[in-house]
């Protein structure tokens, strides 16, 4: 694709515009989104009549846009985000209705972990997790799964790059963070209490697609509470998602 003058494609341009939405940010200007994605205002005017016009963004009466539904459709398309989330769907039911705190699915996308699905009893304790969100591998249990089998040259980047307390339990030495890895992979499962939030603690276990780790199932627990029990349900769920994993390619 073309680039603008200062070396932009026109498909990283279009990116910067999607990303500035999120989830406490569903709707927005043309103006407000060309400042939040660095655009000049006639760039960022022309790229959203643009997306409109395609679908991809939507324009209400008030001439400000949201995402649109033709994105969404496209994204599903032969997605393996959602083969695997349907796989997991029936797993993660049964885990929720033993645990009845958090429950969620976890993939490593950019460096970090992304969440597919989350299902929370109404009396859950504390959970900052969303559907469609990120957090940074080493401060949740879910990324220290990821992390603990993901390739070689991403453990390093992470390992090597800033490694940022999300709360003051956040494990950040690379040695302490190596030593956990390793246990994750040893005992197949990782316990991290406070690592997000003080007055919570995370369980997560690998879920396996052809011997290779592609996600990872957590619960998210108060603080206090007893794991055994757990680690057991959420192994057995990730062998129940890895079958259905293989009864799909059949």
């Amino acid at each position: 694709m073309a680039n603008s003058p200062s070396g932009d494609s026109v498909i990283d341009r279009l990116v910067r515009v999607l990303e500035t939405f999120t989830a406490d940010r569903t709707v927005q200007t043309a103006s407000d989104i060309g400042r939040r994605a660095g655009l000049p205002s006639s760039t960022a005017h022309r790229l959203v009549d643009d997306l409109v016009r395609s679908g991809l963004l939507e324009r209400d009466d008030e001439h400000r846009v949201r995402l649109g539904m033709r994105l969404w459709e496209l994204a599903l398309r032969g997605s393996d985000a959602l083969r695997l989330r349907q796989a997991a769907l029936p797993f993660m039911e049964g885990v929720q209705a033993r645990i009845r705190e958090h429950t969620q699915l976890a993939v490593l996308e950019q460096d970090e972990a992304l969440f597919l699905e989350r299902l929370s009893h109404p009396s859950a304790g504390a959970n900052i997790t969303r559907v469609a969100g990120r957090l940074a591998l080493h401060a949740s249990s879910s990324g220290l799964v990821l992390l603990a089998h993901a390739p070689d040259d991403v453990l390093d980047r992470v390992l090597t790059g800033p490694l940022p307390a999300i709360s003051p339990e956040t494990v950040t030495d690379p040695t302490a963070l190596r030593r956990i890895l390793a246990g994750i992979r040893e005992h197949g499962y990782v316990v991290s209490p406070g690592s997000v939030e003080s007055v919570s603690t995370g369980v997560a276990v690998p879920v396996r697609d052809r011997g290779r780790v592609i996600a990872a199932l957590s619960v998210i627990l108060p603080r206090d509470a007893s794991t055994d029990d757990v680690v057991v349900t959420l192994r057995a769920a990730a062998r129940g998602i890895e079958q259905a994993l293989r009864s799909d390619r059949d």
